[in-house]
């Protein structure tokens, strides 16, 4: 079937990156494969992140199915846009449904998108990741694609004011070789394995990255662990 949405929104993406002047910086795009399933996973850290994701798998002409939580698909604007191009809406009182439709996917031949960690991380580190990726990936005997992100948080996350103006703010997307989903190993083991991945390319991200704040005031958007003000996983923790 023809993808009658999802190239023109592409389209108006990159147009909104070119008119904000955003330096981006994408590195690994080799690893995303040109055919057959795969899932692709990546921390998150801020609202745009799938926008980043998807570019990433743009150079092997791929289009990503994200799972997205079910209240997007309700909003009179994006939801309709969000069926259109076949994203997976994930209900997380009743996940079955959203796992299915994810599996079927990847049996389908479609690269599907996850943020494992299930929500944007305030303090712009790692959190657990869930083990659903590593599941659907064993099941459907595709493999792990990791990515990590930097800069996105810039433009829009959780607690800070949208910066979409013309803001020349630098992006960063590093992609993993494959991460290999053996159904004789745990899920737990594979999902270790892979936040590991994804730890090491962030932590490449973060050290290519251009972008210093300006002064303290400035200092929300960088860790604590290297210098920010954002707020340490075990401060998160004692609030939960």
């Amino acid at each position: 079937m023809a993808e009658l949405v999802y190239p023109p929104v592409i389209g108006a993406v990159r147009t909104l990156f070119k008119a904000a002047d955003l330096r981006i910086d994408v590195g690994g795009t080799e690893h995303v494969p040109r055919d057959g399933g795969a899932v692709l996973v990546s921390n998150h850290i801020g609202y745009l992140d799938f926008l980043f994701c998807g570019l990433a798998a743009r150079p092997a002409k791929r289009l990503v199915r994200f799972m997205a939580k079910e209240s997007v698909f309700r909003h009179k604007v994006s939801g309709p846009l969000m069926r259109a191009m076949k994203h997976i809406p994930v209900d997380r009182s009743a996940g079955t449904g959203a796992y299915d439709h994810a599996l079927n996917a990847l049996r389908s031949g479609e690269v599907v998108g996850v943020f494992p960690e299930a929500t944007i991380s305030p303090s712009f580190t790692l959190k657990s990741f869930k083990s659903g990726a590593a599941r659907l990936a064993q099941e459907a005997g595709v493999p792990l694609v990791p990515m990590a992100l930097w800069g996105t948080q810039r433009l829009w996350t959780k607690g800070r004011k949208r910066d979409l103006g013309r803001s020349h703010i630098p992006v960063s997307i590093r992609v993993g070789a494959p991460v290999s989903a053996s159904a004789e190993e745990s899920a737990d083991g594979v999902t270790e394995r892979l936040r590991g991945r994804v730890q090491e390319l962030l932590e490449s991200a973060q050290r290519a990255y251009p972008g210093r704040p300006r002064g303290p005031e400035d200092a929300w958007w960088l860790p604590a662990h290297l210098g920010g003000t954002a707020p340490r996983p075990e401060q998160l923790a004692e609030h939960v």
